[in-house]
Order: C-alpha cells, then structure tokens, then sequence
C-alpha cells in the first residue's frame, strides 16, 4: 500500500506546523523546506483546512497554524480524512466490481483486516508522538535558522 502524495504532504505539513507553533507559516516556507511545490501544498492546505486541522489567515502577515494541539491530531484521522481512496482493491468499491468472484472470494475480508489494521497503528500515534523525540533536531533539519530565533527589538 501506498499512500497519495496529497496524504503524504498533508503528513509533512503538520509536521512543519507542529515545530512552528508560534508563528504564521506561507505555504511556500514549507515548501522550500520539503522541496515541493507551493502550488502542491495550496490545494493540500485546503484540505486540512476542510477537515479542521489547520486554519488560515489571509492577508500580507496571514499563514497557516494548527487548529488542535498536536496532541489532539491522530495521524490514523488525519490519513482517513486526506486519502482520497483508501479502496486497496477493486471490490472494495462495492457496486461496479469486475471481479467476478467478488461474491464468493474472502480476499477482501482479509485486506479490510489489512486496512483496518494500519490504520488503527496510525490511530495510536499522534502528531505530538511522531515530533515529540525529534525536538530542536527535526526544527533544524526544517526551518532556516534565523526563523526559529525570537526577533531582535531595535534600539531607539
């Protein structure tokens, strides 16, 4: 199995967010930092969006940020609500199946098992889990430097 690259850099864009949490993020910060194109990332915001897991400020200072605490966001949910089909096999579709021996065939029993399997690991993690051990390491393999220092207040 393999998931869409929608699913795979809604994924990243938590992440990103997750290690940013005070700051307003465009998407073409997170693309610069993952090497993938901003316009990917708009329709990926949108979606997260959609689903309730980031909010976006328009405007010359707007961004995106996280709606939940990491804590609160189980990467199985987020996978489930990004993955635009998570049909691993034709039948599973139900209706308009070309297999022939979908009505007698237990092969798809056992991939829903699969499925299911997979995604309730996911549904043990959270975003907070999967950033948690990481710490100032995953931020500086992300962000460039000078993002992650409080800015300097000029003199008078």
């Amino acid at each position: 199995m393999r998931l869409t690259l929608h699913a795979d850099y809604a994924l990243r864009m938590l992440v990103y967010l997750a290690v940013r949490p005070d700051a307003a993020v465009t998407t073409a910060e997170i693309g610069e930092a993952y090497g993938i194109s901003k316009h990917h990332l708009v329709r990926v915001a949108h979606t997260l969006k959609r689903a309730g897991y980031i909010v976006i400020a328009p405007g010359r200072n707007g961004g995106l940020a996280l709606a939940k605490s990491p804590a609160d966001i189980r990467i199985g949910q987020v996978v489930k609500k990004v993955e635009p089909d998570l049909d691993l096999v034709e039948c599973f579709a139900g209706k308009g199946s070309a297999c022939p021996i979908t009505s007698v065939c237990a092969l798809g029993g056992a991939l829903g098992e699969a499925l299911a399997a997979f995604l309730s690991t996911l549904d043990r993690y959270t975003l907070a889990d999967v950033i948690a051990d990481s710490g100032p390491t995953l931020a500086g393999l992300l962000v460039p430097a000078d993002a992650l220092r409080p800015a300097r207040r000029k003199r008078a």
